[in-house]
């Protein structure tokens, strides 16, 4: 059975775009024909109606259950299970979603649960990319009491690897209290001087505490604080 021609899926889908069109519309496009008798749109209700109406168990059916049902024979069946295959491989390599590090508080959530449980002091130097999103985390010491003694090499390696311009420094302060101390202040002013230098710059220095021992305070920034 035919349908007039505007009120066909492959055409509605031209003049109206894939977003207009219903599940079993855009299958009817995938098979392409119908039976005799029926047309390709019902052939697609149907198929989608063996499977519960639910994508999910049409995307899981082999090409034998597919087979099963009237009209659908070897070809289609392989075509529509084909679809949903590179479906799948779409998704499982869809990039994941960067967090994006554009305030403080942004740094202060992604890291202070893996502060909360550490006993010694740790440096990390977060990676970034032009609008702030996390390329990666690179911890740099752990439990060096000296910042001053942290080189800028050992600093900007990663970043220059990964080809990044733009790093947040972040540590914490296992006491509790998010004070920067006169060596943190030191250290930093001496690294955003060494980045500038190479081309890297330091949007920004988080120290991390503990706000059930420091009266609330979670953490500091050095750039809301002028420090830097």
């Amino acid at each position: 059975a035919d349908m007039p021609g505007r009120e066909r899926p492959r055409e509605r889908l031209l003049h109206q775009g894939s977003e207009a069109l219903s599940d079993a519309e855009l299958l009817a496009i995938l098979l392409r024909t119908g039976r005799r008798g029926v047309s390709v749109l019902d052939v697609a209700r149907q198929l989608l109606m063996s499977f519960d109406g639910s994508l999910n168990h049409l995307a899981a059916a082999t090409v034998t259950e597919l087979r099963r049902v009237p009209g659908i024979g070897l070809a289609k069946a392989v075509e529509v299970h084909a679809a949903f295959a590179l479906a799948r491989r779409l998704a499982a390599s869809a990039e994941p979603t960067l967090p994006c590090l554009s305030e403080p508080a942004h740094v202060h959530a992604l890291l202070r649960e893996r502060f909360r449980a550490a006993s010694q002091e740790e440096f990390h130097v977060l990676h970034l990319d032009t609008k702030n999103h996390l390329l990666g985390t690179q911890r740099i010491t752990t439990g060096l009491v000296d910042r001053t003694q942290i080189h800028p090499r050992e600093v900007f390696r990663g970043a220059i690897r990964e080809n990044c311009s733009r790093v947040l420094l972040a540590h914490n302060h296992p006491s509790g209290d998010p004070t920067p101390s006169t060596q943190d202040i030191a250290a930093t002013r001496q690294l955003v001087e060494a980045g500038k230098i190479i081309g890297i710059e330091i949007l920004d220095h988080i120290v991390i505490g503990n706000p059930a021992r420091a009266q609330g305070r979670g953490f500091v920034s050095f750039r809301q604080e002028n420090l830097m």
